[in-house]
């Protein structure tokens, strides 16, 4: 089933559950008489549960649906969308509406539909897995190119079998046991004679033209509906990144950046920035002198920790957070200061539920810091990712972020190899920014609380 049948289906089938689930409450209520059906009405509450099902990848056919995580992500969705629903009925649509006659309605409604929804998205991602179980992905590439690609599958947690073809010769020896390694035209001959079922084909980008015995196949197989990507644009559409393989110091100025090219985005973000957290400071104050005390009381030092950290432009400025650390002593080195053992028992509460990071709303108000970007650097770590990672520099074009498309896609980690991986997924971000994208961060940054995934 190809990606948009799936997406169209999971679509027809949520609205066909919110029209079952809520009516099935409104007669059990005695809203509505049964045999008469509630149905204009209910495209509200079925364009939230959509807008909220979209932002967690929800009809996107690669997402994950038997992990927890989805499972979780799934609930906030949903009441994301009863909240919604709640305030458009009672808040903004005028008197008479059919569904303002009971909240219960809405409240069960959604609680009706929740199980199914996601029931019904784990039983077909099932059936696509048994179905994929038989298909291949087909990576093109010389042997270098080829171990990198088997390397960054497993990295990526990648459960496709591939197949990988040399477009030049025979499939040289040695390389990783678990790489199944063919010659390119006896993997041509299967699919043509329909042995083989390829899900995709992709490309290694390189400055040497394909064979013309080798192109023409290619493109036959293109139009006879065989996805073809480019190792790049497989990076973004299956692991949503932009590769690092890729850049260079001009890459910038060849494929640009769409906040870069378009800046009223800019002016809008930092309009609902300001929005957000003027409202966020507001509602997080008696939280945050509560933290505060609580970390004063453990060890007797401040509450708020101060560092110098590198924002958009380079320019450094000072990032305010709650102290999840015990004070380091005046002959400690600089290089221990992230160290875990430091980190006092309230502030490992702080730091699973992301409270610690609530502060950051001041810097946010100053216009050094935005709700959502990249994760903010500390100035010694920045100085020494430059010198190592050619184009980390890119990450500086925006403003960095309280949470952030690589907070929630990668786990936490300072060293150069998690810097590498995180800054693929930043770049990712800043080049594909919407707030469709930022949305769908703010969901899994909610989740992230819930579940205790903090640093």
């Amino acid at each position: 089933m190809t990606t948009r049948r799936t997406a169209a289906l999971l679509l027809a089938l949520d609205a066909l559950c919110v029209l079952v689930g809520f009516n099935a409450v409104a007669w059990a209520r005695g809203v509505a008489h049964p045999g008469h059906w509630i149905d204009w009405p209910l495209l509200g509450p079925f364009a939230f549960l959509a807008a909220g099902v979209h932002l967690i990848d929800g009809y996107r056919d690669r997402t994950d649906m038997l992990s927890l995580d989805f499972a979780s992500q799934h609930v906030i969705a949903v009441v994301g969308a009863t909240l919604g629903t709640l305030l458009l009925t009672f808040a903004v649509i005028p008197a008479n509406y059919p569904l303002q006659g009971s909240r219960a309605v809405i409240v069960f409604g959604f609680a009706a539909c929740l199980p199914v929804t996601l029931a019904y998205r784990r039983s077909l991602y099932l059936r696509r897995i048994r179905h994929q179980a038989r298909n291949h992905l087909l990576f093109i590439g010389d042997r270098v190119s080829s171990e990198a690609f088997h390397g960054e599958c497993l990295r990526n947690r990648f459960n496709r079998p591939v197949i990988y073809a040399d477009p030049t010769s025979s499939p040289a020896t040695g390389g990783p046991a678990d790489m199944e390694r063919r010659a390119f035209r006896e993997v041509l001959a299967d699919i043509e004679s329909a042995r083989l079922s390829v899900e995709a084909i992709v490309l290694r980008e390189s400055g040497r033209e394909l064979p013309g015995d080798i192109s023409r196949p290619l493109v036959e197989l293109y139009f006879q509906g065989v996805p073809t990507y480019t190792l790049e644009l497989f990076h973004q559409v299956y692991w949503r990144k932009i590769p690092l393989y890729r850049l260079n110091q001009t890459w910038l100025f060849q494929e640009g950046f769409k906040i870069a090219r378009e800046p009223v985005f800019e002016r809008l973000k930092r309009a609902t920035d300001l929005a957000c957290a003027s409202l966020g400071l507001i509602l997080a104050l008696p939280l945050l002198v509560l933290a505060g005390l609580a970390v004063r009381l453990e060890d007797g030092g401040p509450a708020l920790f101060r560092q110098r950290r590198i924002g958009r432009n380079r320019r450094p400025f000072t990032v305010i957070k709650l102290r999840s650390m015990t004070m380091p002593s005046p002959d400690r080195a600089p290089a221990a200061a992230d160290d875990q053992a430091r980190i006092t028992r309230v502030g490992r509460l702080l730091r699973s539920t992301r409270i610690d990071e609530l502060p950051q709303l001041w810097n946010v108000l100053r216009g050094e810091m935005s709700l959502i970007g990249p994760r903010a650097e500390w100035e010694d770590l920045v100085r020494h990712y430059e010198q190592e990672i050619p184009c980390y520099h890119f990450r500086h074009l925006v403003r960095p972020g309280i949470t952030g498309w690589a907070q929630v896609n990668y786990p936490y980690g300072a060293n150069l190899e998690n810097t590498l991986r995180k800054l693929e997924y930043d770049l990712y971000y800043i080049r594909h920014f919407s707030f469709l994208l930022d949305a769908s961060i703010v969901l899994k940054t909610i989740h992230t609380m819930l579940v205790g995934k903090g640093k």
